[in-house]
């Protein structure tokens, strides 16, 4: 099943630039989201869309390629509104 849902961080500032944001995160297959850098220190992927068995499945794997991507990055919010198709 496909698992959509929204994950926000705080990345500090020494990831200030969205480029280079999203190209740590491409490289570690976080390209199923769209990647909202609009506050300095902050990232957002929303519409996170992950193939798995269960939403925690689903959600678990994101926040292991994000922590791969941006290993200082402290999670802030997980959306409550996850849809599964």
């Amino acid at each position: 099943m496909e698992c959509i849902f929204t994950l926000k961080y705080d990345v500090g500032e020494q990831y200030c630039d969205p480029d280079a944001l999203v190209e740590r995160l491409g490289a570690v297959g976080c390209t199923d989201a769209l990647v909202g850098t609009g506050k300095a220190g902050y990232l957002a992927l929303e519409e996170f869309a992950r193939e798995a068995d269960s939403v925690e499945s689903a959600v678990r794997a994101a926040l292991a390629d994000i922590e791969a991507a941006i290993p200082s990055a402290t999670l802030v919010n997980i959306s409550r509104d996850v849809s599964v198709l």
